[in-house]
């Protein structure tokens, strides 16, 4: 370790004593670097080989001595512009004495410009912000011995095959490990969750800081940070950047991750082997809690967390979001304006293309999230707060961003408007606000089903045996002709036993005249054979039904092709339908509220079945629903059906998520190719549609949603 002491009357402003100089990795570009520590603020900053020559000649103190002795006793090539701007690096990010008379002015100032005012401070501090618990670094050096054999390769090689056991035995028993996942929504099973959470990931922050204390960084601090409100712990492991074994910094990076991993896995592990009770139950919640916290957010390298120090220390690029960032708005202005200028860093084409695009998922990723934190915000205060939040939100990740790289435009304007691609990427984007504005032809798509007009379905009446099947597929039926035979082997016997009590009922009242006492119960016995005839008629009026007719005439379609007489089958299954002959075919579908105004009766549509199988039917729309459907009868149209419509089940009905209308659909002159004219089938629909601006549905539900919420 080098120490950097003080100069001898320099003309530039002397370095902080305390700072300390480490050997760094090697650059990309193979050159050495070296890390620049500030241990009061317990920074590090990383300067390359020509700032280090800089460094070692400061005390020199002049910007055109240190550059010639550069260029003489190395084979660098600087200017005394390159030396200035390593000064300005320096005096920049506080590490040079403040000797000057007015230092301290200007330190308060800096201050005050970094403090901002109290609404700035405010501002920063709902957005993020860090509350230390513990300065644990003296108990971690006595606890990081007894730690050591969980981070061994033997343990790890353990915990692997440990992993490959609890894999199969949870999909061995995957029923039951998704119908315990269901059952541990309600309110103890979200506080379980909370608690695992809090235990896993002070683990989580446990494997940091003691990997690091393993290598010899100190740990200051741990605590918690708040972001958005929502509760993380942190550890500081800065120290870390002392490290020039890049493997090292790796292992603490990943060091979290790896413990809610071995976490996962022994506690999938446990949970494979003990039978139920509580104890499975909570090995449950912290296997799922460790699993889903470390695959969902952990790992992610778009923001802040693990998985974005793992990415940078296995491709040795700290600062990888900023650097990247840079890249990619470099690029984007080359693409807009072919300005040729200079990208900040040079890399090889394949890791700048890489860059670039970790770059760009990065900024979509983060717009999502960040538009997702902004409702939940909105939603967790009440109105007006919320709608505040909301727009501070939106305002500080999205609009910020934005307005900084407008920003960045606006000192480039005289080359972006002497650039000919300026002309291309506006008239580019003229186009592509005309297209969205301008009102287009359109139609309108979504699943439809196309059925007779008038059919009947045929269910069994009850539990029964299939006793002769008289109709084939595709049979005609005449009207009341039988179509199924039944047999209930429980209505026989009642019925024999009912017949048998009526001809023994009716035998005493007949006899009733020879015998005194019969006389005496002869009201009786004929209350009783009245009673038995009236259960007799009753039973024989079921038995009919189990001979379903043919309430018309028509074509027998859709018979289960399984059925063989001598089979049960269950109370109301169905069993075929029947299609009234001669009747019309009509085509119905369900349109979204947003989109029914667009359709008008009288429009052309066309129909085809599912699989782009068969011709295109055309069709024009007969019918619109004038209200919202409450319920949707057709369950092949759910979205979960493969359809179009988002429901849900609620007591064997399905509610629609949206508004939805009913619109009914006929053939063009009633006219179907035969090869439809025997099933029900389910397609796609395209209906002609009025004109309208793609962009116009965005405006009006923006519109919509800002009078519902301002309540106007």
């Amino acid at each position: 370790m080098t120490t950097i002491g003080p100069p001898v009357q320099p003309a530039f402003p002397a370095l902080r004593e305390e700072l300390a100089l480490l050997p760094g990795p090697p650059l990309p570009d193979g050159q050495p670097s070296w890390t620049l520590h500030d241990p009061t603020r317990n920074l590090f900053f990383r300067i390359d080989w020509p700032s280090f020559e800089v460094l070692r000649r400061w005390s020199v103190g002049d910007a055109d001595s240190i550059a010639r002795q550069v260029r003489e006793e190395t084979t660098l090539s600087l200017d005394a512009s390159s030396v200035i701007d390593v000064a300005q690096f320096l005096k920049a990010n506080q590490l040079t004495r403040p000797d000057e008379p007015s230092s301290a002015r200007q330190l308060a100032n800096r201050k005050v410009a970094i403090r901002g005012s109290a609404w700035t401070w405010l501002l920063h501090h709902y957005l993020f912000f860090r509350i230390p618990l513990f300065r644990p670094d003296a108990w971690l050096a006595k606890l990081e011995p007894l730690c050591r054999p969980v981070q061994t390769r033997s343990f790890e090689t353990l915990t692997a095959l440990a992993f490959l056991f609890a894999l199969i035995q949870v999909s061995r028993q995957w029923d039951v490990f998704k119908a315990q996942f269901v059952d541990l929504f309600s309110l103890d099973g979200l506080l379980a969750y909370a608690l695992a959470l809090i235990v896993v990931k002070t683990l989580h922050e446990l494997g940091h800081a003691l990997t690091a204390k393993r290598y010899g960084c100190r740990v200051p601090t741990m605590g918690v940070a708040f972001m958005v409100l929502w509760p993380m712990a942190y550890t500081d492991t800065n120290e870390a950047w002392r490290l020039t074994d890049a493997r090292k910094r790796y292992r603490i990076a990943s060091a979290g991750i790896r413990i809610e991993l071995m976490v996962a896995v022994w506690a999938s592990f446990a949970w494979a082997l003990i039978p139920d009770g509580p104890l499975r139950s909570a090995l449950f919640v912290l296997a799922t809690t460790s699993w889903l916290t470390t695959l969902a957010i952990n790992a992610s390298p778009f923001m802040r967390f693990d998985g974005y120090f793992i990415l940078s220390d296995l491709l040795d690029l700290p600062n990888l979001h900023e650097r990247s960032f840079a890249l990619a708005r470099w690029k984007l202005r080359e693409w807009l304006f072919a300005l040729n200028e200079e990208p900040p860093e040079r890399f090889s084409s394949r890791r700048q293309r890489w860059m670039i695009v970790f770059a760009w998922c990065t900024w979509i990723y983060r717009l999502v999230l960040f538009i997702g934190i902004a409702l939940l915000v909105y939603h967790l205060f009440f109105k007006a707060l919320g709608l505040f939040l909301f727009v501070v939100e939106i305002a500080w990740f999205i609009l910020r961003p934005l307005r900084m790289e407008w920003r960045a435009w606006v000192v480039r304007r005289d080359a972006i408007g002497q650039s000919g691609r300026t002309r291309w990427s506006v008239l580019i984007v003229l186009a592509l606000l005309t297209a969205t504005l301008i009102p287009w032809p359109g139609r309108l798509g979504a699943s439809a089903v196309l059925r007779p007009a008038e059919s009947w379905p045929l269910h069994a009446p009850a539990a029964a045996l299939i006793e002769a099947l008289p109709v084939a597929e595709g049979q005609f039926v005449a009207e009341g002709a039988v179509m199924m035979h039944f047999k209930r082997p429980e209505l026989e016997a009642r019925r024999q036993a009912l017949q048998a009590r009526v001809a023994q009922l009716r035998q005493l009242a007949a006899t009733s005249s020879f015998d005194e006492k019969t006389r005496e119960r002869t009201l009786v016995t004929e209350e009783s054979l009245a009673t038995a005839e009236s259960e007799l008629m009753s039973l024989e009026t079921e038995r009919l039904k189990v001979q379903p007719r043919a309430p018309f005439a028509g074509i027998l379609r859709d018979l289960d092709p399984a059925l063989r007489t001598g089979q049960w089958v269950n109370d109301r299954e169905r069993l075929a339908t029947l299609i009234k002959a001669d009747t019309r075919w009509v085509v119905e579908t369900w349109i979204e509220e947003q989109d029914i105004r667009r359709i008008r009766v009288g429009n052309r549509a066309g129909f085809i079945r599912d699989g782009a199988v068969g011709p295109v039917v055309d069709l024009v729309v007969k019918t619109i629903d004038p209200d919202a459907s409450r319920s949707l009868t057709r369950r092949e149209l759910a979205l979960q059906q493969g359809g179009h419509i988002p429901v849900r089940e609620q007591s064997g009905q399905l509610l629609p998520e949206r508004g939805i209308f009913k619109v009914t659909l006929e053939p063009v002159e009633n006219t179907l190719p035969d090869q439809l004219l025997s099933h029900v089938w389910r397609g796609r629909i395209s209906i002609q549609a009025e004109s309208e601006a793609p962009a116009m549905r965005y405006f009006k539900q923006a519109f919509a949603v800002l009078i519902r919420e301002w309540g106007f």
